[in-house]
């Protein structure tokens, strides 16, 4: 099995990836792109790389170097910097497909595999030309057209014709709606561990309440330079309001991420956090 990650400015997802990595994979191989990482934490993995571009464009070239070395019936295993297996990982994962993948149905229906967490072979991601990059588009549950990561991956899978194996949250507690998230109960991905703590799924709530308030103007139709007046100020208002929302989530978010942070670096059961059923006070003794 090889391994292909991506870290980027902030070395201390290392020390837990690597050691989940190590707990529940077989014999294996970690290819890592380190941009920004200080060479002795980038000892960790077994080949590190100081590449350039963005996230996806990384994944694909380690892949591609991952192919030049590796037999085509290799695994290959793609994981974001801050995400790795919690459970035992091997070629049943895949079902009988391809290639099994998160996919983040919380995130406004998206429907593309995920690279926070990938299986797939070195043969099949050669012979389709997997790619990470955006630019194949869905319609998502706002409404609105978009692609991201993994966006080309899912069309090239349409096009082809080809299933693949999803793999959902499974979380019995949640304690973000997108964040700190358990897949298939076989991968953690903790979410935002390299940049600023802002999700499309929370945004889209908040944007969507400033829309609503923008759109409530009290003034009749029958005036309308007053009402566009009226509308125009109702909307730049929201719209603070809304910035103020996002703003006090994301530090609000950040405080959580790294008090979970603490419990996974130190606790290998931190999981079951997410995963047990609340105690239902009713059944206590």
């Amino acid at each position: 099995m090889h391994v292909a990650t991506v870290h980027w400015r902030d070395p201390r997802w290392i020390a837990p990836q690597t050691r989940f990595l190590r707990r529940h994979l077989p014999e294996h191989r970690t290819w890592a792109a380190i941009e920004g990482i200080p060479e002795p934490d980038a000892l960790a993995f077994d080949t590190a790389l100081e590449l350039e571009g963005s996230h996806p464009e990384k994944l694909n070239e380690l892949a591609r170097r991952i192919a030049a070395e590796a037999d085509p019936a290799d695994l290959v295993l793609f994981v974001d910097g801050d995400a790795f297996p919690i459970a035992p990982i091997d070629a049943s994962l895949l079902g009988g497909t391809p290639l099994a993948a998160v996919r983040r149905d919380e995130n406004l229906g998206d429907p593309q595999p995920h690279p926070c967490f990938c299986l797939t072979t070195v043969g099949y991601w050669t012979e389709i030309g997997g790619d990470w990059r955006r630019g194949h588009t869905w319609v998502n549950g706002a409404g609105e057209t978009v692609s991201d990561t993994g966006g080309n991956l899912l069309g090239i899978l349409e096009a082809r014709g080809d299933e693949w194996r999803p793999l959902l949250r499974s979380n019995r507690i949640d304690l973000h709606p997108l964040w700190f998230a358990v897949y298939g109960d076989v991968a953690y991905h903790h979410g935002a561990g390299f940049r600023d703590r802002v999700a499309r799924v929370t945004t889209a709530e908040a944007r969507e309440r400033a829309r609503a308030a923008a759109a409530g103007t009290m003034i009749p139709a029958g005036v309308p330079l007053l009402a566009r007046a009226e509308r125009s100020l109702r909307y730049r208002a929201a719209m603070r309001r809304y910035e103020a929302e996002v703003a006090a989530g994301a530090e609000a978010d950040r405080a959580l991420a790294d008090e979970v942070y603490e419990a996974l670096r130190v606790d290998d059961d931190f999981i079951r956090r997410l995963t047990d059923a609340p105690n239902d006070p009713e059944e206590s003794p």
